[in-house]
């Protein structure tokens, strides 16, 4: 297998099962219920719920604690912006994704959740990662995007040791957060539309990073220690302002693709890059 079919393959399937998580939890076969009151009158063996676009009775949703089989929740342009009652109860609970709710905090007994595998919220109000995320002692992607507010992240983050996929997208971050780098076996990393400015050092504790993606962000210059993260197979900076990159990405032997498009580089530096990634497919 080549390099480049590798990579392919990883970002691919990356991408291909975070769009499909949903569908892997829960038994096999079960039901998908869309209706709120119909899962409650059936309460038990209810593993997978969708509410997307659906209006939520408060009095009903005050009981969403109650399906204690419930596996894998989506909400979606719910018009709500606080977890119900107990949220914590669904101990059981393996994914966890919000779309266009206005939530402006996580659940207050987040704690419970410790079986989530997958947690994401897109379009909330959110502007801080709890410090109590560290229960989540199973999760393994956390994507968070779509937040005007200046995203704080917490130092917990260090001891999710399943973590290996992190997304955060179209938020503010007042540089890259250094808590990410004490995340022990990250995989996967995007920061794309953040309003970063620089990314700090200590690339060396990115030892399985395999792939990074920076788009769309306000980076002039990329840190020396970038050579460190020996994993790197895949590196996506387009859209900064960036003249060249850092002369030790040549060290980055596992580099087969390298994004560089929406910068400012010339055609000559292009062609020095070549000749330093004689292996890596260079975007331009």
């Amino acid at each position: 297998m080549t390099k480049l079919f590798f990579i392919f393959i990883l970002v691919t399937s990356i991408c291909y099962a975070q769009h499909n998580e949903f569908d892997k939890y829960g038994p096999f076969g079960s039901q998908v219920f869309t209706d709120l009151k119909v899962a409650l009158d059936v309460e038990k063996n209810v593993y997978k719920m969708d509410l997307s676009y659906k209006k939520l009775e408060p009095k009903l949703y005050a009981k969403l604690s109650k399906l204690k089989d419930l596996q894998a929740l989506k909400l979606s342009g719910n018009e709500i912006n606080t977890f119900p009652p107990n949220f914590g109860e669904l101990y059981n609970l393996l994914y966890f994704a919000s779309y266009n709710n206005e939530f402006t905090s996580f659940p207050a007994d987040l704690k419970k959740l410790g079986n989530l595998n997958y947690l994401e919220f897109f379009g909330s109000k959110i502007d801080s990662i709890p410090s109590d995320i560290a229960y989540l002692s199973k999760l393994k992607t956390f994507k968070f995007s779509s937040s005007n507010d200046t995203l704080k992240l917490p130092i917990t983050l260090k001891y999710l040791k399943n973590l290996k996929d992190v997304t955060i997208e179209n938020c503010v971050l007042d540089s890259f957060p250094k808590e990410l780098f004490k995340i022990p076996n990250l995989n996967f990393l995007n920061i794309t539309n953040a309003n970063v400015f620089y990314v700090t050092k200590h690339f060396e504790r990115f030892t399985n990073l395999e792939v990074l993606v920076l788009d769309g962000n306000q980076l002039q210059t990329l840190p020396f220690d970038i050579y460190k993260a020996k994993k790197l197979r895949f590196l996506s900076v387009k859209n900064n302002h960036l003249q060249k990159m850092p002369d030790t990405i040549c060290q980055l032997e596992n580099l087969t693709v390298l994004d560089v498009r929406g910068n400012g580089f010339s055609k000559e530096y292009i062609e020095e890059l070549k000749a330093l990634l004689p292996g890596c497919e260079i975007r331009f």
